[in-house]
């Protein structure tokens, strides 16, 4: 299959997820395809980027697995994700790894993520956290930095600190996150003997 072959069928003309599905299809029948259309969202092309992006999003919320053989291209090109339309997909894809490896313990995952790749994830979702991002996606960069914090100890007081500093600007949806995460840290601090961070003022 040939790209321009891809870009066709990621040429639809709205986000419908009738349309989303239908480009995913397609890719999943052409599994050659799969490394063009994750290249195609770290590329500058225009709406088929955003729009790569959102089939790549819909394929991995049923079957992350075929991201498994390309970590090491994802998050060696997260940094190139700057466009809201682009970074919400790339938090959610995060997001679902830290829950497959650390939640669900997916054996196939476990072999893959290597320590350099949980790093990169570290660092990007601490950035989209940080900096002037939808809170869709800085609220799945909390739960990806929650998952992270319970195997790096640096993750959660720094985690924690951001969110009481922001939470009482954010809005509905950061809020109701942030809440929950820091109830979370909460807890596996009491369950791990880790020393508590207090709150700030």
């Amino acid at each position: 299959m040939t790209s321009e072959e891809l870009y066709k069928e990621l040429d639809y003309a709205t986000a419908a997820k009738a349309n989303r599905q239908r480009a995913s299809q397609w890719v999943l029948a052409h599994p050659e395809t799969f490394p063009k259309l994750l290249e195609t969202c770290f590329n500058d092309i225009g709406d088929l980027s955003h729009k790569a992006a959102w089939v790549l999003e819909f394929i991995c919320r049923k079957q992350l697995t075929h991201l498994y053989p390309h970590l090491n291209y994802f998050f060696g090109n997260l940094q190139n994700a700057t466009k809201d339309q682009i970074v919400r997909p790339m938090a959610h894809l995060c997001e679902l790894l830290s829950i497959a490896y650390y939640q669900k313990k997916d054996p196939q995952l476990i072999d893959v993520l290597s320590e350099t790749q949980k790093i990169q994830m570290t660092e990007r979702s601490f950035d989209w956290l940080i900096s002037d991002q939808k809170v869709a996606c800085q609220v799945r960069a909390m739960t990806t930095l929650y998952f992270l914090g319970t195997e790096f100890d640096w993750v959660h007081p720094e985690l924690q600190q951001i969110i009481q500093q922001n939470i009482h600007c954010g809005s509905p949806g950061y809020k109701a996150r942030g809440r929950s995460v820091l109830s979370q840290i909460t807890k596996y601090n009491h369950d791990n003997n880790r020393e508590q961070i207090p709150k700030s003022k």
